[in-house]
């Protein structure tokens, strides 16, 4: 494990009492959606650093079921994940954050305490995963157009224990987060599709914005939208200014398939991430179709296996 990464553990780990199981840390926090926790979910702390590779999961792949944070962590249980790239939903649910702009508008007290209040209880879903064996390594909150809600959001990533905070890929958008992702040091980690994916003929401009600006690189969407090159070139060129990967099987043609039935290298990136010790996590993202006798939960699982395969 790289200096980085220790400081990286270090620091989502400090302050917070070890060994509480999952059940514990939920049944203290007296919250709705506690019995979710299953009986089929791993005994102890679960681990998914393979070889020096952290695996993780966009909790986007259990939509459709409870947009919760304690429903969430039981899905990452049971798929033996150590690692996550929180969305929005089980956070705003959890600490009480409204979609709209307009709790924003205030700059009273009563606002103050309320935005205090939203923290506390960010720091609370931390502790919770954390004392269940899971470190929240980024989260996907939308950033709000006023300084007040921008500033929030990096609140928000420092409470979670975040390294950064993942968006969609917009230049201009960059240029307006550079100046908070410095203030705070935490990244901000731009999402590619297939339309705009990260220049190679030079280098990118997305990188003359900020010593905090970074790519999420999504290898699927990569292969896609390039109609078949390898994400292994993007990631030897900038890997120092990449947090993650979102993993994805899709064809040259756009197709989303199973992993291991279509064109995107995974086992190959996952490979260069071992040989090279780069601390770039590495998070599962299931897009392909599930199949009518499964369910996310297991169709993450059977990506988590495949990924250790492809690390032993």
């Amino acid at each position: 494990m790289t200096t980085r990464m220790q400081a990286n553990r270090s620091l989502t780990r400090r302050g917070f009492l070890g060994g509480a199981a999952a059940v514990g840390a939920l049944a203290m926090l007296n919250r709705p959606g506690a019995a979710l926790l299953a009986a089929d979910a791993p005994v102890g702390k679960p681990d998914s650093v393979f070889n020096g590779v952290r695996i993780g999961a966009i909790t986007y792949s259990y939509r459709g079921g409870a947009s919760t944070a304690e429903y969430t962590l039981d899905c990452l249980l049971k798929d033996g994940l150590s690692e996550t790239e929180l969305m929005d939903g089980p956070i705003r649910s959890f600490a009480g954050i409204g979609g709209g702009r307009g709790a924003a508008q205030a700059g009273d007290a009563d606002h103050a305490k309320l935005r205090e209040t939203q923290l506390a209880k960010c720091a609370q879903i931390r502790k919770m995963y954390n004392d269940a064996g899971v470190n929240i390594h980024i989260h996907k909150f939308p950033f709000g157009q006023s300084d007040e809600e921008i500033n929030f959001n990096f609140e928000v990533a420092k409470a979670l224990g975040c390294k950064a905070i993942t968006t969609e890929r917009n230049d201009e958008q960059a240029k307006r987060l550079a100046p908070f992702a410095d203030k705070h040091g935490i990244w901000v980690a731009f999402h590619n599709h297939t339309n705009n994916v990260p220049t190679m003929e030079d280098i990118d401009p997305l990188f003359s914005i900020g010593d905090h600006i970074g790519f999420n690189l999504d290898i699927g969407h990569y292969v896609a939208g390039t109609k078949g090159k390898s994400p292994i070139p993007v990631i030897e060129k900038y890997h120092n200014k990449i947090i993650s990967l979102h993993l994805k099987d899709r064809t040259a043609d756009g197709g989303n398939l199973a992993w291991g039935k279509g064109q995107t290298p995974i086992k190959e990136v996952l490979q260069l991430l071992k040989k090279e010790k780069w601390p770039i996590y590495a998070d599962i993202e299931l897009e392909y179709q599930v199949p009518p006798d499964s369910d996310p939960v297991k169709e993450v699982a059977k990506c988590v296996a495949y990924c250790k395969e492809a690390l032993a």
